[in-house]
């Protein structure tokens, strides 16, 4: 059962501002202004969140994973919107039409936010060219991202959306551990059976038959709530995409040592 949200809001400090991609490199003093006027969350996983929120204040993810998903009341079946991570905003629909989204906000973990009125985000927009500058890309980039969803759920098979959803994970999220002689293994945690099927438009049933291939074919290694990559290029492969999946940068302290998701 969900659980209301009790957790009370605190006041946002620049560092944790700073933090957002979408405010990172604006102007100290710009950043101090804006401090004023944002709120910190605290949400957990399976705490219930009222959309009727996005029309009030505007969203930052700082730090975990919120799932977007819409239902369908009459058959129960549910689709993946978007999948937000730290740097990620919820809801851009509303910011620019003001008009209400009937959306789920899922926090898939324990995550923490941003939040400032609907109006003051709005008001940023038209005072600061500087912020409108940042807004923009970001913008552009959900809007692409929506168009490579919606023509790969018409123009590939199931196999290669899977593997497009989880090297995009992988990018998103730069998780890995230590794996034979110093490889290093991407760690994919948070996407389900469920959840990989409504990303990609399918059933639950499809997806685990091809991630039990997968696992077959040595390309990954399927455990409870997490997947672990041991073939990143075959993965790629399966993509068959003209777009570049980059291994993820590894820093060389992380190489020293095992991450735990």
């Amino acid at each position: 059962m969900e659980k209301n949200i009790s957790h009370l809001p605190h006041k946002a400090s620049p560092v944790l501002v700073k933090q957002a991609n979408l405010f990172a490199d604006l102007p100290a003093k710009l950043i101090e202004d804006f401090q004023q006027e944002f709120q910190l969350n605290e949400w957990q996983k399976g705490d219930y969140f009222n959309s009727a929120l996005l029309t009030e204040r505007f969203f930052v993810v700082i730090e975990g994973q919120v799932e977007i998903k819409q239902c369908n009341p009459e058959t129960g079946r549910e689709a993946t919107l978007d999948m937000l991570y730290a740097g990620d905003c919820f809801d851009l629909i509303v910011l620019l039409d003001g008009q209400p989204h009937d959306v789920i906000v899922s926090p898939l973990t324990k995550i923490r936010l941003l939040s400032v009125k609907l109006e003051t985000m709005r008001q940023w927009l038209w005072s600061y060219p500087e912020f409108n500058q940042q807004f923009m890309p970001y913008l552009a980039q959900k809007m692409r991202e929506k168009e490579e969803l919606a023509s790969s759920l018409i123009l590939h098979n199931v196999t290669t959306r899977l593997s497009r959803i989880i090297l995009k994970h992988i990018n998103k999220i730069k998780f890995f551990i230590s794996g034979k002689e110093d490889e290093q293994q991407h760690v994919v945690t948070g996407l389900t059976d469920d959840t990989l099927a409504r990303m990609s438009g399918t059933v639950r049933q499809i997806v685990n038959k091809q991630l039990q291939q997968w696992k077959k074919d040595g390309t990954l290694d399927k455990k409870r709530n997490q997947l672990i990559i041991k073939d990143l290029e075959a993965l790629e492969k399966e993509a068959k995409s003209p777009q570049t999946f980059p291994n993820v940068p590894l820093l060389p302290a992380q190489t020293q040592s095992k991450h735990k998701p």
